[in-house]
């Protein structure tokens, strides 16, 4: 099968052939219809410090897809062959105090699809029935494929109600712009959103929010100001934040009003500091880390906010057959897109 390969410990993938999978007793054969570039995936292409300390090579990378049942081991009940599904990248160990007592999504021992083991960046790949999610047929591969990463923004817009409440979401990238989606789709009131790209705030404008303001073109202050005076004064009742940067995180904190929430999404790149009383404690703020997907209910809620309407089209900016992960991973690292998706 056609795959790309992280061969060795370096920088790139190659564009190579590998041997098809065979499924074990409880595994499925999926052919991959359509799978998507994801952070991870950029660091283990550009093969920085976190990747050379985490991937193995060889290894298959990606974990993000969609695609086709066409073999099954013996034991296999849950699909058959000609399923229709997506994939749940984390794979938990089912027997740890986390995973036994409904919180499986922050396991102590789960692996990674395309990280710990081959992942979806090839014509076939092998997985474990239980963390197959069949899907309509009504929804097409580009948008099947990008279910994992939405199911991030559905867990950090959705861990708290926000119906007909004010949202601000910092930080555009991907799965910022789907929380946004999710958050129209869920009756917010008004959505705010920052970046320091014009790019992916004209984006946030097509999946629905009111507001969009340019972190790098404005200071700290006036991005405050500005979503004081959207907000009346008062505050907004949610900040979503999705970057990782830390002028972003204090900005969702000082923008949330007193007994507000916050969502944290986005990964830091180093320690960032925090007026721990002011900004957390005086105001009476709960704060949500989000990590991966609950599992399986975001699944099931995904589904329904699809029957409901969500659209996500305009995020999926890009596409190209599974030879042009190059031009993708570049995409990606200019900042002038939105998801990638390779296709076969």
């Amino acid at each position: 099968m056609r795959a790309l390969l992280k061969r060795e410990a370096k920088p790139g993938l190659e564009f190579t052939t590998c041997p098809d999978p065979t499924p074990g007793p409880t595994d499925a054969v999926v052919r991959v219809r359509a799978t998507s570039l994801c952070g991870t995936d950029a660091h283990i292409y550009n093969w920085d410090p976190w990747a050379h300390s985490r991937i193995h090579p060889p290894r298959i990378i990606g974990h993000e897809m969609c695609g086709e049942v066409v073999e099954t081991g013996a034991d296999v009940t849950l699909v058959a062959v000609g399923d229709y599904v997506a994939a749940e990248s984390h794979l938990t160990c089912g027997q740890c105090f986390q995973c036994r007592t409904g919180q499986a999504h922050v396991c102590r021992n789960y692996r990674i699809l395309g990280v710990d083991r081959d992942g979806s960046f090839a014509e076939y790949v092998v997985l474990p029935e239980n963390v197959l999610w069949k899907t309509a047929p009504t929804v097409p591969p580009e948008l099947a494929s990008v279910q994992e990463p939405l199911g991030n923004a559905v867990d950090a817009a959705l861990v708290e109600d926000l119906t007909g409440h004010t949202v601000l979401i910092t930080g555009c990238g991907p799965t910022g712009l789907f929380a946004a989606a999710v958050a129209r789709t869920a009756g917010a009131a008004t959505i705010i959103a920052s970046d320091v790209s014009e790019y992916r705030l004209a984006l946030a404008k097509q999946v629905g929010v009111d507001h969009v303001l340019n972190a790098r073109a404005e200071v700290s202050d006036t991005l405050a100001s500005n979503i004081r005076d959207i907000t009346a004064g008062e505050g907004v009742d949610a900040s979503l934040e999705m970057s990782g940067d830390p002028n972003a995180l204090h900005l969702a904190f000082g923008a949330v009003k007193n007994g507000g929430r916050v969502t944290l999404f986005g990964i830091p790149t180093g320690l960032v500091t925090c007026d721990l009383a002011n900004e957390i404690i005086f105001k009476g703020i709960r704060v949500h880390g989000i990590t991966g997907r609950r599992l399986f209910s975001t699944w099931y809620r995904l589904a329904g906010l699809f029957k409901a309407g969500l659209n996500i089209k305009p995020v999926i900016t890009h596409t190209f057959p599974l030879s042009g992960f190059a031009q993708g991973f570049d995409l990606m690292r200019s900042g002038q897109c939105g998801k990638v998706v390779l296709l076969l």
